[in-house]
């Protein structure tokens, strides 16, 4: 059985190497795809839906201003790796809420424009670029630098080479900013569960999965602003 400290470990590894790939992925790349695609916002708002972001995740410094505006406005990050014997998830951020209707729409989203666009996190910010080093559907890992191509906005715009410039790097920063959260999540997380001897149990984390997926209230433990935070949740 994988202790706590091997998967935090081996986690911890995965993260720091995808770090090291960030920091070397060539910027004339990334803007040259930018300025192909030519992507350009036509204000559909789909982008603010879970049928087309999933679950965008809050760097601490964005979720503490949603917080700031309101506070029931965020909801633990939902991909949980952890699990303690008592059946209690861990997870290193916040997500944004969304409203329940069929198409997940964002808890700002209204009459098809955020309310709260000028102070809209910094993933809203960069969407739909990113740099993600993942899978496609045939299994083979390469580079990500923009989501949802062909679903939605405009394309062919002309991006002059400061802009994606400047596009390339916040996005940077972003991706930084999400490694280096997750990695301060897991040396917090590998001291609290040695100092309150909590284990984490496979069979365990499976079942409360399952019990997650079905729909069922679960615990979760969220890392914010230096410590664990307790909430009680359902699948969106």
């Amino acid at each position: 059985m994988m202790t706590m400290m091997k998967k935090a470990e081996s986690d911890w590894n995965y993260f720091d190497e995808d770090g090291k790939a960030l920091a070397a992925y060539p910027k004339g790349r990334f803007t040259g795809r930018i300025k192909d695609v030519g992507f350009e916002c036509d204000l559909c708002g789909k982008c603010c839906t879970r049928a087309f972001n999933g679950h965008p995740y809050l760097l601490e410094e964005d979720a503490s201003g949603i917080i700031g505006i309101d506070e029931t406005a965020v909801v633990p990050f939902p991909y949980f790796d952890y699990c303690d014997q008592e059946g209690r998830f861990y997870t290193s951020g916040y997500s944004l809420k969304t409203k329940g209707d069929d198409a997940g729409s964002c808890c700002f989203l209204e009459g098809g424009r955020c309310r709260i666009y000028d102070k809209r996190p910094q993933i809203c910010r960069i969407y739909p670029y990113m740099i993600h080093y993942e899978a496609d559907e045939d299994g083979q890992y390469d580079w990500r630098e923009i989501s949802g191509l062909n679903e939605h906005g405009l394309y062919g715009a002309k991006i002059n080479d400061k802009e994606a410039g400047e596009i390339f790097e916040d996005v940077k920063k972003y991706e930084a900013g999400y490694l280096l959260q997750e990695k301060v999540f897991l040396k917090a997380l590998s001291a609290h569960f040695e100092k309150n001897k909590l284990k984490h149990i496979p069979k365990i984390f499976d079942t409360r999965i399952r019990d997650f997926e079905k729909g069922e209230e679960v615990t979760v433990f969220v890392y914010h602003g230096g410590v664990f935070k307790e909430h009680k949740t359902r699948k969106e």
